[in-house]
């Protein structure tokens, strides 16, 4: 009978392995899920973001193509939102880390 050592190369880790977050991370790029969780994430984080004040007036949050729909409640809110697009697309990328969304529509 041969014992092995417990600090034999063979029991040793290979330098190959990975944590858990580079795992995911490789996982995701493979499957090529990254775009869509983070299209998830955005609109899961939608509250978040905007406030729960825009949150209560919004009816719809979606993500179509690079676009996202948003469908309120109040004329006024959606007026006052359309002319600080820019600033709310900006605040959206920052939240994500990367330019998910190309353009936000209010409805």
């Amino acid at each position: 009978m041969v014992l092995k050592k417990y600090n034999s190369p063979e029991n040793s880790r290979k330098a190959d392995v990975l944590t858990l977050k580079e795992g995911i991370t490789a996982l995701l790029k493979a499957y090529r899920l990254q775009g869509k969780l983070n299209e998830t994430l955005v609109v899961s984080s939608w509250e978040r973001i905007m406030g729960k004040a825009v949150a209560l007036k919004t009816q719809e949050v979606y993500i179509s193509q690079g676009k996202l729909f948003v469908r309120l409640s109040s004329a006024p809110l959606k007026h006052e939102l359309v002319m600080a697009k820019t600033r709310v697309l900006d605040l959206i990328n920052a939240e994500v880390g990367e330019q998910v969304i190309k353009e936000v529509v209010f409805l």
